[in-house]
């Protein structure tokens, strides 16, 4: 097995060895009473980390409540907002999942950077093939692997730039073999001491057993 960086996302280790479980809430931000209680939910159903929107300032305020009430990660899930980002951090977040090149000029992505650093929080990546940039869309056609891939190493980049290396690298699309060949291809490029790079599957379209069987033909 590859090594990868073991990056430390509240009591979990991503190292490579483990695979973990995530689930993110699909309840309304500002709804703090059924945001908590899901969260318990996917715990008590063994769930190991789970991520939650934060779109605005008012959505700051679940950070506290869940992690009261559970004994997982929380993730906080950030669009373009940099100052969210760095308020999650201050809330007690256990990771941030942004993209740097949505996040606008390159003092804000240090800033986020600077955040994390002094709590010793990772930032996770997160590239679909719904995000990727217009310009790497237009180089490659489609959103195949090789633009999947291009869009990751690009953010991991900007993060580069900053001396900043507690990284999760998370690639989805709805298709399976394109799933497979990117992740194999970020794991050939990336150094034996660089970022953890977890493998999703998302869409309604995937099967479990389709996604199993290709993953068993594969590794």
């Amino acid at each position: 097995m590859r090594k990868l960086k073991p990056v430390k996302v509240g009591n979990c280790i991503l190292n490579g060895e483990k695979i973990y479980i995530q689930s993110m809430l699909n309840t309304r931000s500002d709804d703090i009473e059924g945001s908590v209680a899901q969260a318990v939910s996917l715990e008590k159903a063994g769930c190991d980390i789970i991520r939650a929107a934060i779109p605005d300032t008012e959505a700051l305020k679940l950070i506290p409540a869940i992690k009261e009430k559970i004994n997982i990660p929380l993730v906080a899930d950030i669009h373009f907002d940099y100052k969210l980002a760095i308020e999650s951090v201050a809330a007690g977040i256990d990771k941030i999942r942004i993209n740097p090149g949505n996040i606008g000029e390159k003092s804000r992505v240090k800033a986020v950077v600077d955040a994390c650093k002094s709590k010793n929080i990772p930032i996770r990546i997160g590239v679909n093939s719904g995000s990727l940039e217009k310009e790497i869309l237009a180089k490659y056609g489609a959103p195949t692997p090789e633009a999947l891939v291009e869009s990751a190493l690009g953010h991991v980049g900007i993060l580069n730039e900053f001396d900043f290396d507690d990284i999760v690298i998370s690639l989805k699309s709805s298709d399976v073999n394109n799933l497979i060949v990117a992740d194999l291809k970020t794991r050939g490029i990336v150094s034996n001491d660089s970022n953890a790079t977890p493998l999703f599957a998302t869409k309604t379209d995937v099967s479990t057993e389709n996604l199993t069987s290709k993953l068993n033909g594969t590794f």
